[in-house]
């Protein structure tokens, strides 16, 4: 216990001597003697105590000279969930910006989730909505994280697994899109250590080997550059570099090819003081060595979204080496290091509307969360969508610039301009050649987009769309869309079963009394009784208690059999009509049935379905079997009743109607019940023309998901 507490005392005055600000200082020491004190008797899986986490987490933030707030935070950022402190208490004690940066990072608590996915989803769009607002919230849970993952050995190895999928799919390339360069490529690689510790150790193995004549080819090209720029005077900082393990582990995965044959395993990095020095050291460069033109990138003139500014290019050194050389400025390489943290730097800026310039894809972001009620899994899947590691620049007729995910098409670019260009857009013309709107662009093309009024987006578009702005627009009008006609279905539904319940006259107040039933609004309650969503058995149950015991749950069989007979005149023998027959219980059928005649005993003709099992226990009577027809009316539909068993999952029933209403068939009623275990039973009658129609039919509903069974009842 007491070599425990030396360790803090330790860490706590290592971490309080690296400031310099006496403000900053008090701060930060009181959140460090409020969250030892919280966090005490609290260990980590490693034995350690717990807060000395929140002091690494505070001394990484300390690397990235982030603000005294930011720093305290981070000390307090676990004492929310996992001790007895609330929100408002550290509201009272350290201020409003703090208790909203813990808050930020806390994870949601007290509520039951549907899934862990669920869970995971909500999760990450609470820290996205705050992220929104203030930067700082990420950069805190970026070295929560990065500091669980350098511990991560103590966790289980489905635990090790699971956190660390989750960093390689979300914070990595969160910290590319925000330009954290270094880093992503940490997390990168402490991610593939966990994922693939055998492909980790061969790259790291061949790093190692061949780490002498790659110094060697390194330092012989760069001496010719360093006497060059001497000579102009450049005070510049040299220097090669090995780029990460994961990203040459990822280069000899999806190129195929061994760790030798990749030619960008290294990089020199050269510093300069000025912009203008960046252009001059270039062309010293390509004096000396002549450049691939292919692989030129100016990314001074043209920053990336991350806010990443460089120029690249690769060039043939003396020794046959094609090599990488990137040039900046001081204030550039610290902004491709730390990507956002740098703004705090050199702009003190911390809000969005600060940050909007460097960062203009937060404001996408922002957009989409506080527009409308996406639930949060597709949420996760737009933010997946839009983490690209690439970008490249498109450009309008006029010479508009826009930045775009590598094989983005003309149609992300015409929504990248607007939304209605997006919804509108018919054909597209790329550097002046008529394409298709799944062509996939390369930099520097010269899109024109051409709309009509008449076009409207289809699903179809949602195969090729590759930013999260396109794809969150197009699913957002398909729903709206979707919701129209679940309103449409949902009142039908409601009229209908209010007058089997011989309730319609209740129609306008069962619409009046939408909130009883927890809903903000007559068009939601109405779209979810189109989805299946809620049963009408129930909202009559609990809108009319007194109805409740009614035996009106599902029509009797007798009664469907009687109403769909009442559309014959009958069955006809040998051109003969009105004859007095009795219809078989067996199977009873119905017009539409092929049937057969069987000459009793003592109770005249009786009438099966030609498909009728017993048919066979009478075959030693064949002479008594006559050909019987129904005695219908020409082109007149006939009555049938489906029962439908299905799991009970959000929009079954309305793609079952929607089904039907595609298969040009009328709904007569439709009836649902809910067992035990998440099963529904559903009953629909309805018209079709022939058996040919209702096979078709019966089919089309079998092929819905989550739908179970599709049968014609017969008894």
């Amino acid at each position: 216990m007491s070599s425990n507490n030396d360790l803090i005392n330790k860490k706590s005055v290592a971490l309080l001597s690296r400031l310099k600000s006496n403000k900053s200082k008090k701060l930060i020491k009181d959140a460090l003697e409020f969250s030892v004190k919280m966090h005490h008797g609290q260990e980590r899986k490693s034995g350690l105590p717990y807060v000395s986490h929140c002091i690494d987490v505070a001394n990484i933030l300390l690397d990235w000279n982030m603000d005294a707030t930011t720093i305290a935070s981070a000390l307090l950022h676990d004492v929310v969930e996992d001790t007895d402190v609330t929100l408002e208490d550290i509201k009272l004690l350290f201020g409003n910006d703090v208790a909203f940066l813990v808050d930020g990072v806390t994870k949601i608590d007290n509520i039951v989730f549907k899934s862990e996915k669920h869970k995971q989803a909500e999760n990450f769009t609470k820290l996205f909505l705050s992220l929104a607002k203030d930067l700082r919230v990420i950069i805190i849970k970026f070295a929560d994280r990065l500091n669980n993952m350098e511990t991560i050995e103590y966790l289980s190895p489905k635990k090790r697994k699971e956190v660390a999928t989750e960093t390689r799919e979300i914070f990595v390339p969160l910290a590319h899109r925000l330009g954290m360069a270094k880093l992503k490529w940490d997390l990168e690689d402490l991610s593939l250590k966990c994922l693939d510790l055998k492909g980790y150790n061969k790259v790291d193995k061949k790093i190692l080997e061949s780490s002498k004549v790659s110094e060697s080819i390194i330092n012989n090209a760069i001496k010719p550059i360093k006497r060059e720029l001497k000579q102009y005077k450049i005070n510049a900082d040299i220097f090669g570099r090995y780029k990460s393990i994961s990203s040459i582990y990822r280069k000899i995965k999806s190129q195929d090819k061994e760790f030798e044959d990749i030619y960008d395993l290294y990089a020199i990095r050269i510093i300069v003081d000025k912009i203008e020095e960046c252009y001059l050291t270039l062309g010293v460069i390509h004096s000396i060595y002549p450049p691939m033109q292919d692989r030129f990138k100016d990314f001074i003139a043209t920053p990336k979204t991350n806010g990443y500014q460089s120029i690249h290019t690769t060039v043939l050194t003396k020794d046959n080496k094609l090599t990488e050389i990137q040039i900046r400025t001081k204030e550039m390489d610290n902004t491709a290091e730390t990507g956002i943290a740098a703004h705090y730097i050199y702009k003190g800026s911390k809000k969005m509307n600060d940050l909007d310039n460097q960062v203009p894809w937060l404001r996408d972001l922002s957009a989409i969360m506080d527009g409308d009620n996406t639930e949060p899994e597709e949420l996760m899947d737009l933010l997946k969508i839009d983490m690209f590691e690439d970008e490249i620049f498109i450009f309008t007729p006029k010479g508009d610039l826009k930045k775009l995910p590598v094989d983005s098409t003309p149609l992300d670019f015409a929504f990248s301009i607007h939304s209605d260009i997006g919804f509108s857009c018919v054909r597209a013309k790329v550097n002046k050649k008529l394409v298709p709107l799944s062509y996939n662009l390369s930099n520097g093309d010269i899109v024109e987009i051409e709309t009509s009024k008449n076009q409207k987006p289809n699903s179809s578009w949602l195969n090729f769309v590759k930013t999260s702005r396109a794809s969150h627009a197009i699913n957002k009008y398909l729903r709206s869309i979707e919701i129209e006609e679940s309103i449409k279905v949902g009142n039908q539904l409601l009229e209908k079963g209010l007058r089997k319940s011989k309730l319609y006259n209740k129609l306008s107040e069962v619409k009046s009394r939408y909130s009883e039933l927890n809903y903000k609004n007559l068009n939601d309650f109405l779209s979810d009784l189109g989805r299946g969503r809620i049963i009408l058995k129930d909202i009559i149950g609990k809108l009319f208690p007194d109805v409740r015991s009614s035996k009106n749950k599902i029509p009797s069989q007798v009664d469907f059999i009687e109403s769909a007979r009442s559309e014959s005149e009958g069955i006809n023998l040998d051109g003969v009509k009105n004859l007095v027959v009795d219809y078989a219980k067996c199977c009873n059928p119905v017009p539409g049935d092929s049937v057969i005649g069987y000459i009793s005993r003592g109770r005249g003709l009786i009438v099966h379905r030609l498909s009728c099992f017993n048919l066979s226990s009478l075959s030693g009577s064949k002479e008594r079997l006559v050909s019987v027809n129904w005695d219908i009316k020409k082109d007149i539909s006939f009555k049938t009743k489906l029962h439908i068993t299905c799991l009970d999952k959000a929009g079954v029933l309305h793609n079952i109607t929607e089904t039907i209403a595609k298969e040009k068939i009328n709904i007569l009623d439709v009836e649902t019940d809910v067992n035990i275990g998440g099963v529904s039973d559903i009953w629909i009658v309805c018209t079709v023309k022939d058996l040919n129609s209702l096979n078709g039919l019966i089919n089309a509903i079998s092929k819905i998901k989550n739908v179970d069974t599709v049968e014609r009842v017969f008894s």
